[in-house]
């Protein structure tokens, strides 16, 4: 597993995709692939109110990665230590095993470059002491970064909080 979580609070996302940009920005993309994506669900009508939910899609840097494994020239890594999966474009030649090995559409094609890329944390900007540009620009504050066994903690604090607050019957 890796050493990070990026986390989103769906309750906070207005699904602008300010991510989705930046993330392609600092990763120089075009329009095709989008190693972050916001995918929308709904609408659907709950106490006669027209509800909607945003899901953030990053990679999910998994322990056993098999974009990894199915990558033949070995552009496909995983930090050993942080756990952060990455291509290295330089071996990169675009075979596109890995798309087809992860069951979350993490890496994507670029046709531009004939490349895969995919969400790496951005581990450029990590190793300068800086935020993923994902949750730097984010709008609403509903992307939460850091340490794994940090954010688990206040998630779990978080849903604690909340369950003790439904109504009892």
């Amino acid at each position: 597993m890796s050493k990070y979580m990026l986390l989103q609070d769906k309750s906070r996302c207005i699904g602008c995709l300010a991510c989705t940009i930046a993330c392609k920005i600092n990763k120089g993309l075009g329009p095709g692939p989008k190693p972050v994506d916001v995918i929308s669900l709904g609408p659907i009508l709950r106490d006669g109110k027209i509800l909607g939910q945003f899901v953030f899609m990053p990679c999910f840097h998994c322990e056993e990665p098999w974009c990894v494994y199915a990558c033949p020239t070995g552009a496909m890594k995983k930090r050993p230590q942080d756990g952060i999966v990455y291509v290295d474009q330089s071996l990169c030649v675009g075979c596109k095993s890995c798309i087809y090995a992860c069951p979350w559409g993490a890496p994507q094609f670029d046709i531009e470059k004939g490349k895969v890329v995919k969400c790496d944390y951005c581990k450029d900007r990590l190793d300068s002491g800086q935020l993923p540009a994902c949750v730097s620009i984010c709008i609403s504050h509903c992307l939460k970064f850091g340490p794994a066994n940090e954010i688990e903690d206040k998630r779990r604090r978080r849903y604690a909080i909340e369950s003790s607050q439904f109504p009892t019957q």
